[in-house]
């Protein structure tokens, strides 16, 4: 005799699991009425799911970046699906905040180890993560997870939540510098620089724009030993445009950001910065 499922209980699962009545009412039946059995059932759901979307694109999604209370450390998690229309749900939105808040706690090393942690339910972060195919449907995916410590980490969040920026200053700051260390956050967001300044520029990139910059003087007809100081002029102007501290300040080009962030204090700086966009 097969178990009568009630409308009290298919509501209970899916309160619990998010998933939709009807795979609910299908997991009650297969497990006759035991809720433990009907969650494992929706879990092997999700991961048959997940290997068969395995090789689709989660280009959309929802990036957040937050900090804590204190502002000595932020986080930055992008959890991505497939398509605008599950991005935009709020139930996602709030999912991806619940996995900020669990990065922010612990502080992961890696996206590995934030994989690894607990989220609720007996789940790890992960198989949540997997759980969710299965009840939406989509690829979904931790698809960037960065950290940042810093005296004061200011965060920014752009648009639609489809870039986090985290930037960290030297010093505790007034809540003027650190408005201004959140100007610098959306600078970099706007701006995509490389690196902080040109020390943090890796040589394979110094040494691939010397090269640029000789073969264009080449190509402009300059003579042979003129290249290299032609070639260092370009440099200088690729680290103007390319690292932060360096780029004009996007509300006020007549000064650098650092210039800028020095008009709060002559020896405030950037120490360094993390960005994630979706894509």
């Amino acid at each position: 005799m097969s178990t009568k499922i009630s409308a009290a209980d298919v509501k209970k699962l899916r309160d619990l699991t998010g998933a939709g009545m009807m795979d609910c009412k299908k997991a009650l039946t297969e497990a006759e009425g035991d809720f433990d059995k009907a969650i494992e059932y929706l879990r092997k759901k999700g991961q048959k799911l997940s290997e068969k979307r395995a090789d689709r694109e989660a280009n959309e999604g929802v990036v957040l970046a937050i900090t804590s209370d204190d502002k000595k450390k932020g986080v930055i998690v992008r959890l991505g699906c497939e398509t605008d229309f599950v991005a935009k749900n709020q139930d996602f939105v709030n999912l991806t905040q619940k996995f900020a808040d669990i990065a922010l706690a612990n502080m992961p090393a890696d996206k590995d180890a934030f994989l690894a942690l607990p989220f609720a339910d007996g789940l790890t972060v992960g198989e949540k993560v997997t759980e969710q195919v299965g009840v939406i449907g989509e690829k979904v995916e931790i698809s960037a997870y960065e950290k940042l410590e810093a005296e004061t980490v200011c965060p920014y969040i752009h648009m639609g939540n489809r870039a986090g920026v985290l930037v960290g200053l030297n010093k505790e700051v007034s809540e003027e510098a650190y408005a201004g260390g959140r100007s610098v956050a959306m600078q970099v967001a706007a701006m995509h620089p490389i690196a902080v300044d040109k020390d943090g520029v890796d040589q394979e990139t110094v040494q691939k724009e010397i090269e640029i910059g000789k073969e264009q003087a080449r190509q402009e007809g300059k003579p042979e030993q003129m290249l290299e100081k032609i070639a260092m002029g370009k440099l200088n102007k690729f680290y103007k445009e390319k690292t932060l501290l360096h780029q004009q300040f996007v509300k006020d080009n007549k000064k650098s950001v650092l210039q800028y962030l020095q008009s709060f204090d002559k020896d405030l700086t950037v120490t360094d910065f993390k960005h994630v966009t979706l894509g």
